[in-house]
C-alpha cells in the first residue's frame, strides 16, 4: 500500500535521472523498474543493474508510507506526457499502481519491492569533495581514451588518484592515453578506478557549478551524492598501467600550434581516410609549419598548418582519429607538443602548466 502527491516536473526530472542506471532488459524484471518509496514526506527513487545504481529524492505529501518497483519505460512516458502540475500516485495489495494527473488516469501493474534487489552501501567509506565542474570536466577530457575492449578489464575504466593537494584522473586503451589534474584536497592518498560505462553516467548527472559533489570510496564501491541524486558504482579491480613510466621523460623537439588550426589541416587530409580505406597520417614538423599528408586507394591528400617549431625535424605516423580526440579533447586555444623521436610516443600539452597530457602512440610509415 502507498499514497502520495507530488510535483510532475519534479518527479519527471528524477525519473529522468534514476532510468540512467535501469536495465532495458533483464531476466530480473524488478531490474527494469524504478523503485518507488514515500515515507516521511519524502519520495526516493531508485534504478539498477548490479553495475551502476542510481537514486534521487523529492519532497511529496505522503498520505500512506510504502514501496513499489514500477516498469521504468511506462512510468516515465506516463510522467513525461502528464500535463497537469500535480501527480497523485497510489498502489494497492494487488500491486495495481494508479497514476492520476489532471483528467489522465492509468492503471497498471507494479512489482513486489521484496523483488528489486538492495543497493550495495559504502559503509564508513573515505570521503573526500571535488567542485562538480572541475569533475565533469577531468571524466570528460579522459573519458575518451577508456578502452572499448575487455583484454585488460581495468582499462575499461579510468584510474582516480586522489592526494592530499591534488586529484590526477587517467584512462589508457594501448593506443593513447589522456591524464587530467585539478587542485583539491584529500584526507589520504586513494586509488581506484571506476567503470568507464558509471561514468558515462555520472557525465549526464554533472552541471558546470561549483557545487562540492562527494565522492565516498570503499574497497568495492565508490558513492558520488551531487544534490539530491547519488550514484554507486562498483570499482574495477587489477593492476593498472603504470602511467608514469610510460610518458616519455625527454623530448628533442617541441612545437606550439594553434588547436583549431592544427584540427582543421587533420580533418581536411583525413577525408581520404575511412574505416574501409585506413592509412595513418604522415605528419612532418619542420620551419614553423606541421605538413599532413595520407595516400589511400582514391588518392593523396596533402595539408599544413603554420606553427612554432623548436629543435631538429620530425616526422611521424599516427591515426588521424587519435591525434582528433586528443586535440578536441584539449580544451585550450594554443597545445605544445612533445616529441622525442619517431616511435616513441607524442605529447599533447597545455602551454603553460600540467592540468591535462595526452598520449599519443604513433605508427609505422611505410617508406613512399
Amino acid at each position: 500500500m502507498m499514497k502520495f502527491t507530488c510535483s510532475t516536473a519534479s518527479l519527471n526530472q528524477a525519473i529522468a535521472r534514476v532510468s540512467l542506471a535501469v536495465s532495458p532488459k533483464s531476466t530480473l524484471p524488478a531490474l527494469e523498474g524504478i523503485l518507488v518509496t514515500a515515507k516521511n514526506n519524502t519520495l526516493t527513487l531508485v534504478g539498477y543493474n548490479l553495475e551502476l545504481g542510481i537514486t534521487a529524492t523529492l519532497p511529496a505529501q505522503v498520505q500512506e508510507e510504502g514501496s513499489i518497483a514500477i516498469p521504468a519505460k511506462l512510468f516515465s512516458e506516463i510522467v513525461r506526457k502528464t500535463v497537469s502540475d500535480e501527480i497523485a500516485i497510489s498502489c494497492d495489495q494487488r500491486l495495481l499502481v494508479e497514476i492520476k494527473g489532471g483528467v489522465s488516469e492509468f492503471t497498471i501493474l507494479g512489482i513486489s519491492s521484496m523483488d528489486f534487489p538492495e543497493l550495495p552501501t559504502v559503509g564508513d567509506g573515505e570521503s573526500v569533495s571535488i567542485p562538480e565542474n572541475k569533475l565533469r570536466s577531468m571524466v570528460d577530457q579522459t573519458l575518451f581514451a577508456v578502452a572499448q575492449n575487455d583484454a585488460k578489464p581495468v582499462h575499461t575504466g579510468c584510474l582516480f588518484l586522489l592526494e592530499e593537494q591534488q586529484a590526477t584522473v587517467v584512462a589508457v586503451d594501448g593506443f593513447r592515453l589522456a591524464l587530467r589534474r585539478e587542485a583539491a584536497q584529500s584526507p589520504k592518498t586513494m586509488r581506484f578506478v571506476v567503470p568507464g560505462r558509471s561514468l558515462n553516467e555520472l557525465l549526464k548527472l554533472l552541471g558546470e557549478e561549483e557545487t562540492p559533489v562527494d565522492l565516498q570510496v570503499s574497497k568495492k564501491h565508490i558513492l558520488f551524492t551531487i544534490g539530491e541524486t547519488s550514484l554507486i558504482s562498483r570499482l574495477l579491480e587489477g593492476e593498472f598501467l603504470d602511467y608514469n613510466a610510460a610518458i616519455p621523460k625527454d623530448c628533442s623537439t617541441t612545437v606550439k600550434v594553434s588547436t583549431r588550426g592544427l584540427a582543421s589541416s587533420i580533418e581536411r587530409t583525413s577525408l581520404l581516410i575511412s574505416d574501409r580505406l585506413k592509412s595513418p597520417l604522415r605528419v612532418v614538423f619542420e620551419d614553423g609549419l606541421v605538413k599532413m599528408s595520407c595516400s589511400t586507394t582514391i588518392g593523396k591528400a596533402y595539408d599544413e598548418c603554420q606553427c612554432e617549431t623548436g629543435g631538429p625535424r620530425g616526422e611521424m605516423g599516427f591515426n588521424n582519429r587519435y591525434l582528433m580526440d586528443a586535440l578536441k579533447n584539449s580544451d585550450v586555444d594554443m597545445v605544445k607538443l612533445e616529441i622525442s623521436g619517431p616511435l616513441s610516443p607524442m605529447k599533447v600539452l597545455p602551454l603553460e602548466g600540467d592540468s591535462f597530457l595526452f598520449l599519443v602512440l604513433p605508427m609505422k610509415l611505410k617508406n613512399e
